[in-house]
């Protein structure tokens, strides 16, 4: 019995920019596990009033639909997606 390899899981990189209040990372984190997604790496920074967030995420289920989902929570400013993906924003 030979084992067959499994498919590699798409890999995605995520921009995120977010006004710093409370519990504002574990909404992001919930969000992102709930929409079928695993994080894989996480960088964020402080600057100002504002944390710029890194993700480089792992799933099966369209990235856009993540987007959009995060788009809503009241604290994003902004999402990009890396490799020439554009970027949606809305005011803070």
């Amino acid at each position: 019995m030979n084992p067959q390899p499994q498919p590699s899981t798409p890999s995605y990189t995520i921009n995120c920019r977010m006004t710093h209040e409370a519990a504002a990372l574990e909404r992001l984190c919930q969000v992102v596990r709930i929409r079928g997604f695993r994080i894989a790496t996480m960088a964020v920074e402080t600057a100002g009033e504002h944390l710029n967030i890194a993700l480089t995420l792992e799933g099966t289920r369209p990235i856009a639909m993540l987007q959009s989902q995060l788009e809503k929570l009241h604290t994003v400013a902004e999402v990009a997606l890396a490799s020439g993906s554009v970027a949606r924003s809305r005011s803070a």
